[in-house]
């Protein structure tokens, strides 16, 4: 190796070492509460690669690609289960090369994505001759499933991970709180979105709202994350919560760490298959009826802006939810809290099924919120709780990769049910079935930690 190409690799060392730009030690205030502000707005940003962040350009995509809804449906499945089989290869280099780093990789990578997507129905009219009769649906269905792949593992599996990950590096003790305070920001933004961007598709088209949404993502969150993401807090001399371990004593059993877990370990776990499947089923179900929300909605006899509406109230529940579960996770033990998760799971759905009746939008807003919130309270609380904290990286992007691939299946499944039988109501049926076993098994989902005798069978 070169004197300059080593040079060159310790430069690049040195823009990522942890007192630059700033030392956190030096803050007058935990620099824990920095990270949490700074990965809150990471996942606001993770929102082109949400499903909410497609929801308004479905109707739009189908007509200017010309694809149909299975179509569409089949290229956004296939992209993000693509995505989803990447993210544990992401998880891994995630606890190699931090969330710092792989954070920020992210955010560029969501700015040259998104503007590819602005202009894919001009790339898809420029290659559609070279490939004659089979360019009219292979050109564009490539092509939009590449950009599908590229989004869910950029912005909903790369930048959502790591923003997760630096909040539960930073805190124990307030962990709960943590993402509870997150959580109203996040939510909030959520449920904004598709009104937000259907207004900017309004005013500038889908292309411009594309574009805008990517320089905002390069000009704002890229700065943050490079000054504001540390991996760890003791690479600063700093520890968790901002004070010694011993100085508070846990509340209840459930919040001691005796073992750091690595994966091998956890993928031998009960409790790591409860909460994965039951944050796996909320994935594919939101993802689903986000993504079909305004056909969903057409079928119930509601026009596309009764159907936004229903994102605010339903927010609402969910930050609701997610403070009281911040507040009681320290205080009883997680899996009664996943039961309930997933009893708010099966009124959501049972509320779909019936939403041209005067109770259905009530337990559809009512069970979602409750869900969401659940969902996002403890899928940031259970892995560092349940595994520790040095393989976080590889167990959330196996956590994170079932997920993303059962968000891809869920549209596809739907989309097909309407087709073949003019109806969403066969699928909405099944997927009730599915959160009722998953409640009924939350009640044995206990935390490996409990009993050492668990973990120590599993090495």
């Amino acid at each position: 190796m070169s004197v300059s190409h080593h040079k060159g690799r310790c430069n690049a060392a040195a823009w990522f070492s942890p007192s630059i730009p700033w030392r956190p030690e030096r803050w007058p205030f935990f620099y824990g509460w920095v990270v949490v502000m700074a990965a809150t707005l990471g996942t606001v940003f993770s929102i082109p690669g949400q499903t909410m962040g497609f929801s308004v350009f479905t109707e739009i995509l189908m007509e200017e690609l010309g694809l149909s809804r299975v179509s569409l449906s089949v290229s956004y499945c296939l992209g993000t289960v693509l995505s989803g089989l990447s993210l544990p290869l992401m998880g891994k280099w995630m606890d190699r090369w931090g969330e710092r780093r792989m954070g920020l990789i992210a955010v560029i990578a969501n700015f040259l994505i998104l503007m590819y997507l602005s202009q894919v129905a001009r790339i898809v009219q420029y290659l559609k001759p070279s490939f004659l009769n089979q360019g009219d649906f292979w050109v564009p269905f490539v092509m939009i499933t590449l950009g599908f792949f590229l989004i869910r593992l950029s912005a909903q599996g790369v930048l959502s991970m790591a923003c997760r990950n630096l909040m539960g590096r930073w805190f124990d003790q307030r962990r709960g709180l943590v993402f509870a305070l997150s959580s109203l920001v996040v939510s909030l933004s959520f449920s904004l979105a598709p009104r937000w961007l259907d207004q900017l598709t309004a005013e500038f088209g889908y292309q411009g709202a594309w574009q805008t949404v990517a320089w905002c993502s390069l000009l704002i969150m890229a700065p943050v994350a490079w000054a504001c993401f540390r991996d760890q807090p003791e690479e600063s001399g700093l520890l968790m919560d901002g004070r010694p371990p011993g100085l508070v004593k846990p509340l209840i059993e459930d919040m001691v760490i005796h073992q750091e877990m690595n994966l091998n370990q956890t993928l031998k776990t009960y409790a790591f298959w409860a909460f994965n499947l039951s944050f796996a089923f909320y994935a594919m179900f939101a993802t689903a009826f986000t993504f079909h929300l305004i056909s969903l909605g057409e079928s119930f006899g509601f026009e596309q802006a009764g159907m936004i509406r229903f994102f605010f109230p339903m927010a609402i529940i969910s930050i609701l939810t997610n403070l009281l579960f911040g507040w009681l996770n320290s205080r009883m033990r997680l899996k009664y809290l996943l039961g309930v998760m997933n009893l708010g799971s099966v009124v959501g759905v049972a509320g779909l099924c019936a939403l041209d009746t005067q109770v259905g939008p009530l337990a559809y807003v009512l069970g979602n919120g409750v869900a969401g919130g659940g969902f996002v309270c403890l899928s940031g609380i259970v892995w560092p709780r349940f595994f520790g904290r040095a393989h976080l990286g590889s167990i959330s992007g196996v956590n994170m990769s079932t997920m993303v691939i059962a968000s891809g299946l869920g549209p596809l499944v739907y989309g097909m049910t309407q087709q073949w039988f003019g109806s969403y109501q066969p699928v909405l049926w099944l997927s009730l079935l599915l959160p009722i076993f998953l409640m009924v098994g939350s009640f044995w989902a206990d935390n490996p930690q409990r009993t050492p005798a668990d973990y120590l069978a599993s090495r």
